[in-house]
């Protein structure tokens, strides 16, 4: 099986914390050069140093935040300016909107999720989409949520965002196919990262309940018994980047331990 990555370019984003971190590191590890993007210089120089680097490997970084899509923009388009390197593969991956119920949230919390997500998403989709072309070679992994496929309570506005992230990812699975170019998307379920430990704080707060027990119901809830660390999310990700993953196009792929009950 060919999951050897030497001689590609990835842009990862979200890429110093979390499933956006292991990803970044997994697909360096089968070979492919680097570039992270997030909002923190310093984060992102220390994570660069982490990855692994062969000859012919060169990781780099791409400070935007996404929460402005026009700094995002501009920010990719000075880099492809000053690079003659095509990127072959885009991990798009953003950290999740506030907890809270659908109908209590304000408008503009729908909007703001709509441009970290999507929005953003589509800028850089837009950007690379022509070196994949040239190059026969391109895998736009969208990484989101299990709740596309079932939502998940208390997360109205992630829920609706995510949604629409997984359409817009279907509809350009068909229309970039025949460019040798896979757009697929990643769900994971309760994965041990910042995200989680927030989720767990805030039903505790509400409840009244420890921490322990919080994460005790939560893990009653999956098959496997536990939450899912970052790497095993990362581990989807780089495959589906890989060669191997050629004839695999337009699917949500949950790495969830068995929890999402439908099929």
């Amino acid at each position: 099986m060919d999951i050897n990555l030497s001689n590609k370019k990835a842009f990862v984003c979200g890429s110093t914390q979390g499933i956006g971190k292991a990803s970044a590191i997994e697909i360096a590890k089968l070979g492919a050069s680097v570039v992270l993007i997030a909002r923190n210089k310093d984060a992102l120089a220390k994570v660069k140093d982490e990855l692994d680097s062969a000859q012919n490997q060169r990781h780099d970084y791409i400070v935007a935040d996404f929460s402005k899509p026009e700094e995002v923009k501009s920010a990719i388009e000075r880099y492809l300016a000053a690079s003659e390197e095509p990127v072959h593969i885009l991990v798009n991956n953003t950290g999740g909107p506030p907890a809270g119920k659908a109908i209590d949230a304000d408008a503009r919390e729908f909007v703001s999720a709509f441009q970290n997500h999507l929005l953003c998403n589509h800028i850089l989709a837009q950007a690379l989409v022509e070196g994949m072309k040239t190059e026969r070679y391109g895998r736009i992994i969208n990484i989101i949520s299990t709740s596309v496929k079932q939502p998940i309570p208390n997360l109205g506005v992630s829920n609706t965002i995510r949604g629409a992230v997984a359409s817009w990812a279907k509809t350009l699975a068909g229309e970039l196919g025949a460019f040798g170019i896979t757009v697929n998307n990643v769900l994971p379920g309760s994965t041990w990262t910042g995200r989680i430990e927030s989720i767990i704080e805030n039903k505790a707060q509400k409840t009244g309940e420890s921490n322990e027990e919080i994460q005790k119901q939560m893990e009653a809830e999956i098959p496997a018994r536990r939450f899912a660390e970052a790497a095993e999310i990362a581990n989807a990700v780089a495959f589906l980047a890989s060669p191997a993953a050629a004839y695999i196009n337009g699917i949500n792929l949950p790495v969830d331990g068995g929890r999402t009950g439908s099929l």
